[in-house]
């Protein structure tokens, strides 16, 4: 028997398998003596592994030294195909008639630096001679020569700067053939545009409640909770979780109250992308329920991915409070801090706001946030993952809720997902087409070499954006209105307007480039802004006695640190933080969130309307009922002890007129008014009437009249003065033809 024989028999015995891998057989190569030089298991590997995914698409390989198979296969023809790997590899140690040398030369014991330096020269050039690859352009060729040559039984091996053949006699003009071919594909990869990756700017501004999140929502948990939905899939828990399975799961181990459990359930529901025509079916179906029974059995309807969900929880922890950095003056825990600067540099308590610290966030916590998606099988008993771990194509889909991008300067946006699957980043990302899944730390790797500023946020709006001059530059005042937007070149659902330090003057828009736009208000005072367009988000920061008239907001109003500030709004959800002295005239299908710092709010029912209301509310997916305006809910840690809120009373109601001439057909507010408001509303005019009929049977004379108009009107210019109203009444007339105006 010869020694190369006797070698291979004996690595066959060592053949052992391990059930390490559940539901697949993985066989452990242990060669001490397989080999003349290093390397060469790669080279084995590599021909089990063309046999045994061209032919069965069965293996996979686990590590340098083992292969996956996944179901039981005949240990002969793996026996065959190692004898016939070494076989090739020991012929290959004399250079054959391509020309090329061996991929692993015999390592001389006696050999320098310099000859090994030298021999390493030589190879390069001979293959430059030849056009071979450099290192790193063979993993680009390296499928198309193996593709292109493997179905006509010629086998390709791999060096680390030149490919070879077994058959070099065999090949002809193929080897040219496929060799301009390779080229050309790579040429074509390698001028492709790079990937662009950032953090989705909604996730944060919409889904993160800026609440202390609850302790349970630690990576302790949520890993317990992975793990339990796993093994409850068929009862509601993986693919899809529903509410039952997540109240039961937050009531029951994560000790959360039922209505916490129900909000965020509910808020992540609110961000997922569905038609307004199912959202009206939604509300039609909850506005016919006439129990809490009947509305806890529509919910129970409800499922949500639950990766996505896991991930949500997760990125709660955006808002928790670091005693760390609290004492060393990064951070302080405090509800009335002050609010960034738009261009970002400022360290806000605010979090949710600030593009720099959502990316900052994903990179300083990706391996947890990757880690929270594995299947449990895939770690270690203490929770860790491994060399060999693997991620699902399934689980990075589940990171489209945090992540997207683009290639090169294309302003298309793809998901996450689909760039992991893009052809000239597939070696990168790590993916396997063996086994269809990702390499956990080649895909960490990536994700963190390409994850950048997002194009769209709102600091890049703000010093990037385009400038509008919405806004007059009030004489004697130092602040100075700015306005910028991207609406003109982002794409959908990445529009973003953000307009800052408005000063005493009335602001009033209705143009399609704002719907669909994320809004943020900064620091306007003494101010009148409507915006009359159905918007996906509005966020109002540090205002002081202004009032904001929004159209129909598909997701979320946030206010916070603001002061004497009224808001007429359609939203989704209303919340409010660090803020005093505020009225909400509002219709939302959620009860408002009061969470800290707030003192003296006043809620109302909406009072306003204008003509295209309706086809706006019906854009965004809102219907009249529910509505849950005087139910807020105190989720603050410190609104429990005292009142922060009130219902307006009906004697201090009054309906809100938008002066402006818009077509349309709604006449009317939405919905009406409430029993109470609306009989107080009817009492007032009621008295309006009984006093011009007074009026008119005093039987005044035309000079009494004239006096008595004068008085009505000198004491109407007093009210006007001392409630401030005049000035709202002043900005109402239009500017001068010689002003700088644009619009969208």
């Amino acid at each position: 028997m010869r020694p190369r024989e006797a070698r291979v028999r004996r690595m066959l015995v060592e053949l052992k398998p391990t059930p390490r891998v559940r539901k697949r057989t993985v066989f452990f190569f242990k060669q001490p003596r397989l080999a003349k030089w290093p390397g060469v298991e790669r080279i084995a590997q590599r021909y089990v592994l063309l046999y045994f995914c061209k032919c069965a698409n069965v293996c996979e390989i686990i590590s340098m030294d083992s292969l996956s198979f996944c179901n039981r296969v005949d240990m002969q023809q793996a026996a065959i195909l190692l004898q016939a790997a070494v076989s090739i590899e020991d012929a290959a140690a004399t250079p054959g008639p391509d020309g090329l040398r061996p991929a692993f030369p015999p390592q001389s014991r006696a050999g320098s630096c310099a000859a090994a330096h030298r021999e390493q020269r030589r190879r390069r050039r001979d293959c430059r001679e030849r056009g071979a690859v450099w290192p790193g352009q063979r993993a680009l060729l390296k499928e198309h020569w193996v593709d292109g040559l493997t179905s006509g039984g010629i086998a390709v091996t791999e060096g680390p700067d030149s490919l070879r053949f077994s058959d070099p006699g065999r090949l002809n003009g193929e080897e040219e053939n496929c060799f301009a071919a390779a080229r050309k594909d790579e040429i074509s990869e390698m001028e492709q545009p790079s990937v662009h990756l950032w953090v989705k700017h909604e996730t944060f501004i919409v889904g993160v409640l800026q609440i202390t999140p609850p302790s349970k929502f630690s990576m302790h948990y949520l890993r317990k909770m992975a793990t339990y939905v796993r093994t409850k899939g068929g009862d509601g828990g993986y693919p899809r979780l529903t509410w039952p399975m997540w109240r039961h799961i937050a009531c029951g181990k994560l000790q959360l109250a039922e209505y916490l459990a129900w909000l965020y359930f509910e808020t992540f529901d609110g961000l997922l992308e569905r038609s307004s025509e199912e959202r009206l079916e939604w509300a039609e179906a909850v506005s016919h329920c006439r129990s809490e029974e009947e509305v806890d059995k529509l919910k129970s309807k409800l499922s949500v991915d639950t990766l996505q969900f896991l991930l949500f929880l997760y990125v709660q922890q955006l808002n928790k409070v670091s005693l760390r950095t609290s004492l060393i003056g990064e951070e302080w825990p405090s509800p009335r801090s002050r609010s960034p600067d738009l261009d970002g540099k400022s360290n806000s308590q605010n979090k949710n706001m600030d593009d720099h610290n959502h990316l900052a966030f994903v990179l300083n916590r990706l391996s947890e946030l990757l880690e929270l998606l594995l299947d449990p099988e895939q770690l270690t008993a203490s929770n860790n993952t491994t060399h060999d771990s693997m991620i699902s194509v399934e689980a990075v889909k589940a990171m489209n809720f945090l992540i997207e991008g683009s290639v090169g300067q294309n302003e298309v946006v793809y998901p996450v997902h689909e760039l992991a699957l893009w052809q000239p980043v597939l070696a990168t990302s790590g993916y396997s087409r063996l086994s269809k899944m990702f390499c956990f730390r080649k895909l960490q790797s990536w994700l963190r070499s390409v994850l950048g500023p997002n194009p769209f946020g709102t600091a890049v709006c703000f010093r990037k954006g385009k400038k509008l001059a919405w806004a007059q530059q009030v004489e004697g005042t130092t602040k100075r209105a700015k306005i910028a937007c991207n609406i003109y070149t982002a794409p959908k659902g990445h529009k973003v307007v953000v307009m800052t330090q408005v000063y005493k003057q009335t602001l009033a828009k209705s143009s399609d480039q704002l719907v669909g736009a994320h809004v943020k208000i900064h620091r306007c005072n003494d101010c009148y802004i409507y915006l009359l367009s159905p918007l996906r988000s509005v966020s109002i920061e540090n205002c002081r006695n202004t009032t904001f008239v929004l159209g129909p907001v598909q997701t979320t109003i946030h206010i916070h640190s603001c002061d004497d500030v009224k808001v007429i709004a359609i939203c989704h959800r209303l919340s409010v933080s660090s803020s005093s002295s505020c009225t909400f005239h509002c219709l939302t299908p959620t009860n408002p969130l009061i969470m800290s710092g707030n003192m003296s709010l006043t809620f109302a029912p909406y009072h306003t309307y204008y003509p295209m209301l309706e086809d706006h509310m019906a854009r965004t997916g809102i219907a009249t009922i529910p509505n849950y305006w005087n139910k807020p809910l105190c989720i603050g840690v410190d609104n429990n002890e005292m009142p922060v809120y009130q219902l307006l009373s009906p004697k201090e109601f009054h309906p809100f007129v938008i002066p402006f001439e818009i077509e349309g057909d709604t006449m009317e507010i939405p919905g009406g008014l409430p029993p109470q408001y609306e009989k107080a509303v009817r009492q007032r005019e009621q008295k309006i009437q009984n006093w011009q009929k007074t009026i008119k049977e005093a039987g005044l004379s035309k000079e009494q009249r004239k006096l008595f108009q004068n008085l009505v009107e000198q004491e109407f210019c007093e009210w006007l003065d001392q409630t401030g109203h005049r000035q709202q009444l002043d900005s109402l007339i239009p500017a001068p033809a010689s002003s700088k105006q644009t619009t969208c």
